[in-house]
C-alpha cells in the first residue's frame, strides 16, 4: 500500500507542475516554473514520514522545491481541495514554495529562503519548550526539517547547528536529501564525511542511508564487495552518468579500470538487465523500509541528522541529468509515467477508489494527523502610559530597560508574556536590570556560581521561569528564534511578547530571516541599539546608515525612532499591544546611546494634552515647537532632535523663526501620505495635526541615517525642502565632530533653513 501511495504522490507532484506549465493557459508567456526533479527525490522520504511516522503533534519544514509533494500528500489526506491542484503559482492559488500564511492547505513552516526554512524547526522547538515551561499546554512532538543538500552551503545552517542551546533539542530531526546536484550541475565533491563530522562535533546523532536493501543484498554476493568499493570511491558526476545509461552501456562502464574490475564484471554478468538497472539507483533515501528503520533509530536525547542518499528526478525520464533542476517532462513522458504508476493522464487528479486499501490508509493517516486548533488566548491588557515624566538626562536605549522593569510592576500578567532575546549583548544594551529581575531561561535550573561575588552586577540566574534567552553572537539565530517565539500564539494558543535586541548596524545582517519570520506569521519587536553615527567614538564599522530606510520599507512591521525616554515608553507599549493576535504586526525600534536632556520633550502637564501627545507619538510625529511667524519647518528624528531645537533658537534670533516637528515613525507618516492619495488604508489625521495646510512652510529634514528617509515629508504640503542625513561611511570622533562631518549639526541645519527659505 505504501508503495502504491508513493507512486501516486510522485504522479501528483509531477502533474501539478506539468499542468501549471503545459496545460494551463499562459497569455503572458512568462515562465511559470516548478521543480519536478527536486520533488521526485523527496517522494520516498515524505511518503515514509507522513504515512508511517508523523503524529499530530509533530511539525515539518519542507524544502522549498518539494512543495508539490507536500500539496500532493495533503490532497490525498483530504486537506487540500482538488481545485487547487491546477493552480500552482497562480494568483490566489498554491504558492511557489510552502507558505504557512498564504497556502490553502496545512503548512507547518514557510520555506523558500534557502537555509532559513531549514533552521526554523530548531527555533520552533526552543519556542515550544519555552511556552511549555512558562505556561504549559504546548505538548511535545518532533520538529522535522527536510533539507536540500545544497542548503548546507548556507552559513545560517551552521550558525544554528553550532549554537550551544541546540545540542539539547532531541526533538529536532533533519533529513538531508542528498541528491548531489545543485541547480546547474552535479556537485563533484559533496564531502559527506566532512558534513557528518561537523554535525557529530556539534553533538548531533548522525544516521546515514546510502544504499537500499536491494544493493545491500547484492553486495553480499560474489564480487559485491568490490562493487561497493567502486561505488564508494566513484565521483558524483560519474555515478550520475551511470544513472543515464541503458543496460548494455552500464555493463561496459560499471566495472571501471580499478583493481576490482574483473570481480565487478563477473558480478555484472550474473545480473539480468532489469536487476542491474534497478540496483544502480537503489539508494537508501528511496527505500521505504530503510527510511522506517532510520526514523525508529532516532535518539530523542539529542538532535539527529539523517543523510539520505537520493537520485534527483528518481522515477522520471530526467533522473540524474545534470540540468534537470527546472526541466519539464514532455507530454509523451508524462503518459509513460502514468502508465508505469497506474495513473490516468486524462484524469490526472483521480484519487484512490473509496473501497481500496490505499484510500483506507490515507483515511487512517488523516485521522492520526488531525490537529485541533488551539483555543485563542488574548494578551493581558497592557498600559498605554505608565504615567512618569522623565527628567534629567537619559538615553532611549536605557529607557528600554526601565520600561520593561516598570511593566513588571504595572502589568505583571502582561509582563510575564515578555521574552527578550539577545546575541550576547544584554549588558551593553541596558537589559541588565531586566535580566536580574526575571532571570535567564533554561529548560532546567543551573547554579549561578557568581551569585556570591560582590563585583558581579549582572546576575545570571538560569531557570525554567526565566524570561531572557541568550544566544551566541549570531544575529541570524536571534531573529530566527524571534520569529518562532512570535508565532506561538497561532501554534499553541499561547501568545508571547518577544523582543530581540541587537546592535543596530547588524540589523541589515539579520533582516532577511526576520523579514521571513514576519512573512510566516511571527510577530515580534526588533530593537536596534546603539544606532547611527551618533555612536561616534566607535567609528564607521559600528555606525548604521541605512537602517531608518529598512524600517520604512519592511512589510508587516511598524518602525519607530524615538528621541526621548517618554517617546520610547509610549512606542514600546504600543508595539507590544500589537503582538500575539491574528491582526497583529511586528515592530522595529531604533534606539540611541546619546544622553539627551529630557526637559526638551516638553511633555504637557495637563492629562488630556498629555494623552494627545501620546497619540501623536505612536502615530508618527508631533509638533515639538510652534512659532506664530514660522518661515521654515525643521522635521527631525531621534538623536538629532537637540540639534534641531538649537538651530531653531538661532534661526529665531536672526529673523527666520522655525517650527520643529519631532518624527517618531517615518513609516506611519509615509502610510498616511499614501492613504491621503488613496493608495492604501491608513489614518491621515496625524498629517493634518502636525503638518497643517496653514503652516506649509519650506522644510528641512534631518535624521541620523540616510536623508531620503524623511525626504517624502515635503510632499505633504508640496513645499521646497532640503534633506540632511548620512550618505557616507562614518568616522570616529566626538559627537560634535561626527555631526559636523556629516552635516547633522546645528550649523548645517541653520544653513539649510536659510537656503530653503531664500533668506539673504
Amino acid at each position: 500500500m505504501l508503495r502504491e501511495v508513493e507512486d501516486r504522490v510522485l504522479w501528483l507532484s509531477t502533474a501539478i507542475v506539468h499542468h501549471a506549465n503545459r496545460v494551463r493557459p499562459n497569455p503572458s508567456g512568462l515562465k511559470v516554473g516548478g521543480h519536478q526533479a527536486s520533488s521526485a527525490s523527496m517522494v520516498s522520504i515524505m511518503t515514509a514520514l507522513w504515512f508511517g511516522q508523523l503524529r499530530a503533534e509533530d511539525r515539518v519544514s519542507v524544502k522549498p522545491h518539494a512543495s508539490p509533494v507536500l500539496h500532493a500528500i495533503n490532497y490525498l489526506l483530504g486537506r487540500l481541495d482538488r481545485s487547487y491542484l491546477t493552480r500552482l503559482r497562480e494568483f490566489g492559488g498554491l504558492q511557489s514554495y510552502p507558505s504557512r500564511s498564504k497556502d490553502p492547505d496545512p503548512v507547518d513552516y514557510s520555506t523558500g529562503s534557502v537555509g532559513i526554512g531549514a533552521t526554523a524547526p530548531i527555533w520552533g522547538a526552543l519556542s515550544r519548550r519555552y511556552v511549555d515551561t512558562a505556561f504549559g499546554s504546548a505538548g511535545t512532538g518532533r520538529q522535522f526539517s527536510l533539507v536540500g543538500d545544497a542548503e548546507l552551503d548556507e552559513g545560517a545552517v551552521w550558525e544554528a547547528v553550532m549554537d550551544p542551546a541546540v545540542a539539547e533539542l532531541g526533538e529536532v530531526v533533519w533529513i538531508v536529501d542528498l541528491n548531489r546536484q545543485s541547480l546547474d550541475r552535479v556537485v563533484p565533491t559533496i564531502a559527506t564525511d566532512r558534513l557528518r563530522g561537523m554535525f557529530a562535533a556539534a553533538g548531533w546523532q548522525v544516521i546515514t542511508l546510502k544504499y537500499g536493501r536491494l544493493l545491500e543484498e547484492l553486495f553480499a554476493r560474489s564480487g559485491g564487495a568490490a562493487l561497493r568499493d567502486r561505488l564508494d570511491d566513484m565521483s558524483n558526476p560519474e555515478y550520475q552518468r551511470l544513472l543515464r545509461c541503458g543496460a548494455d552501456e552500464l555493463r561496459r562502464r560499471l566495472p571501471g579500470a580499478g583493481p576490482g574490475a574483473d570481480r565487478i564484471a563477473e558480478w555484472v554478468a550474473q545480473r539480468d538487465d532489469a536487476t542491474l538497472l534497478e540496483a544502480i539507483g537503489n539508494l537508501g533515501g528511496h527505500d521505504l523500509d530503510a527510511l522506517d528503520d532510520a526514523f525508529r533509530a532516532v535518539d530523542d536525547s539529542r538532535p539527529t541528522v539523517i543523510f539520505a542518499y537520493t537520485v534527483k528526478g528518481r522515477g522520471l525520464a530526467t533522473r540524474g541529468h545534470p540540468q534537470n533542476h527546472s526541466s519539464l517532462l514532455t507530454e509523451e513522458q508524462m503518459r509513460a509515467l502514468a502508465a508505469r504508476v497506474g495513473a490516468d493522464p486524462d484524469d490526472p487528479w483521480r484519487n484512490f477508489p473509496d473501497d481500496s486499501d490505499a484510500a483506507a490508509l490515507c483515511a487512517r493517516v488523516a485521522e492520526r494527523l488531525r490537529r485541533p486548533e488551539p483555543p485563542p488566548r488574548a494578551v493581558p491588557v497592557l498600559p498605554t502610559d505608565i504615567g512618569r515624566t522623565p527628567s534629567g538626562t537619559a538615553t532611549t536605549q536605557a529607557a528600554l530597560g526601565r520600561v520593561l522593569l516598570d511593566l513588571t510592576r504595572e502589568a505583571p500578567e502582561a509582563a510575564r508574556r515578555v521574552v527578550t532575546v539577545s546575541p550576547d549583548v544584554s549588558s551593553t544594551t541596558n537589559l541588565g536590570g531586566w535580566v536580574n529581575k526575571v532571570g535567564v531561561w533554561s529548560a532546567s535550573e543551573r547554579p549561578n556560581w557568581f551569585a556570591d561575588d560582590s563585583e558581579s552586577i549582572l546576575q545570571w540566574w538560569e531557570k525554567p521561569t526565566g524570561q531572557h534567552i541568550e544566544l551566541g553572537i549570531a544575529e541570524v539565530n536571534l531573529v530566527g528564534l524571534l520569529g518562532e517565539l512570535g508565532a506561538t500564539w497561532s501554534r499553541w494558543g499561547q501568545p508571547l511578547l518577544p523582543i530581540g535586541v541587537l546592535y543596530d548596524p547588524f540589523v541589515a545582517r539579520a533582516l532577511e530571516p526576520w523579514s521571513f519570520g514576519i512573512y510566516a506569521g511571527g510577530q515580534s519587536i526588533l530593537v536596534g541599539t546603539p544606532s547611527g553615527v551618533t555612536l561616534a567614538p566607535e567609528g564607521g564599522a559600528h555606525q548604521s546608515i541605512t537602517t531608518p530606510s529598512i524600517g520604512l520599507e519592511q512589510p508587516g512591521s511598524v518602525t519607530y525612532e524615538p528621541a526621548f525616554a517618554i517617546d520610547t515608553e509610549w512606542t514600546l507599549l504600543a508595539s507590544l499591544a500589537l503582538l500575539g493576535r491574528p491582526d497583529g504586526t511586528s515592530a522595529y525600534l531604533r534606539l540611541s546611546t546619546r544622553p539627551v536632556d529630557q526637559t526638551l520633550a516638553a511633555v504637557p502637564a495637563d492629562p488630556a494634552a498629555r494623552e494627545r501627545r501620546r497619540c501623536q507619538v505612536v502615530s508618527g510625529a508631533y509638533a515639538l515647537r510652534r512659532h506664530d511667524r514660522a518661515r521654515v519647518t525643521i522635521a527631525a528624528m531621534g538623536a538629532v532632535v537637540p540639534e534641531a531645537l538649537a538651530a531653531a533658537d538661532r534661526l529665531e534670533r536672526i529673523g527666520t523663526p522655525a517650527d520643529v516637528v519631532c518624527v517618531t515613525s517615518p513609516d506611519l507618516l509615509f502610510r498616511a501620505v499614501r492613504a491621503r492619495q488613496g493608495r492604501e488604508q491608513a489614518d491621515t489625521w496625524i498629517l493634518d495635526q502636525v503638518f497643517p495646510d496653514d503652516r506649509a512652510n519650506p522644510m528641512v529634514t534631518v535624521v541620523d541615517g540616510h536623508p531620503h528617509t524623511l525626504a517624502f515629508l515635503a510632499t505633504v504640503n508640496r513645499v521646497p525642502a532640503i534633506s540632511l542625513g548620512v550618505t557616507r561611511f562614518g568616522q570616529a570622533g566626538s559627537v560634535a565632530d561626527v555631526y559636523r562631518h556629516h552635516g547633522l549639526d546645528a550649523d548645517s541645519i541653520v544653513r539649510a533653513a536659510l537656503d530653503v527659505t531664500g533668506s539673504p
